[in-house]
């Protein structure tokens, strides 16, 4: 029996990465999950390596696009009846400028990307959570959403700050319907794609991959890069029963790298 079973779960950008990691730790405890991604195929193939056909299914879409989004849930409810658990993964930026060089798409994109798409899952979900009274919702954000001490990702920093108040937001206004909502703060994390391109950027920098890993970890207590099944499993804890008195919540996954 998993701490999970029976309930249902949608985590959008979840085909790889730290979604990947935190879709196998909610289908470990017995959760069915809904997944999605931009690319189809990505999506076919990690509901292949995955193997339950009963419990997954892969959605594909834009998180930046409303409509999307919000059809996410629409049809995880659908194909599997309620939606319990919400994993806001989507989030990303482009590029990299000091702030009077940013653009206004760079700045726009960073926001829709990570705040919006967060925002429409969110609503969406808690439609259906109110309705049952019960609902557990979990964004994924970042450290420089505490921090902010790295230049030229103002767009970035600024999003991730800025779902953090969309986390405490929640929490406080839904806390007595039954639902929380709780941010993850992963530092760096070592995933396939980290993987795939770390040792081109070692080389280029005169590294091996693991000198450039140890580099890439240095500003962690641990010394380590934290992993996708890291992410998946504190996610775990604060949509089962053990978290049920988590709520409003920013918990740091980073070994140590920020101070608070």
């Amino acid at each position: 029996m998993g701490s999970l079973d029976g309930e249902v779960a949608l985590v959008t950008a979840g085909s790889g990465g730290i979604g990947r990691g935190v879709v196998n730790a909610l289908l470990m405890e017995g959760a069915s999950v809904a997944l999605t991604g931009r690319s189809t195929e990505r999506g076919a193939r990690a509901l292949e390596e995955i193997g339950l056909p009963d419990r997954t299914v892969f959605f594909a879409g834009d998180a930046r696009d409303r409509d999307d989004v919000a059809g996410w849930v629409t049809s995880t409810v659908e194909r599997f009846g309620s939606i319990d658990v919400l994993v806001n993964n989507a989030g990303g930026s482009d590029g990299f400028a000091l702030v009077h060089e940013m653009t206004d798409q760079a700045w726009e994109n960073a926001f829709t990307f990570i705040l919006d798409s967060a925002f429409w899952a969110t609503r969406a979900a808690l439609k259906h959570m109110v309705a049952q009274g019960s609902g557990r919702i979990v964004n994924i954000s970042s450290v420089e959403g505490k921090m902010g001490n790295k230049a030229t990702v103002s767009h970035y920093i600024s999003a991730k700050h800025a779902l953090n108040g969309l986390t405490k937001a929640v929490a406080f206004e839904y806390g007595r319907q039954g639902i929380t909502c709780n941010a993850i703060c992963p530092g760096a994390v070592e995933t396939e794609r980290t993987k795939e391109i770390g040792p081109e950027f070692a080389a280029e920098n005169g590294l091996t991959y693991e000198e450039y890993i140890a580099d890439y970890a240095k500003d962690a207590a641990t010394g380590r890069l934290n992993t996708p099944e890291q992410i998946g499993a504190t996610v775990v804890l604060m949509a089962g029963p053990a978290g049920a008195g988590i709520n409003g919540a920013l918990w740091n996954v980073d070994g140590g790298t920020a101070p608070y």
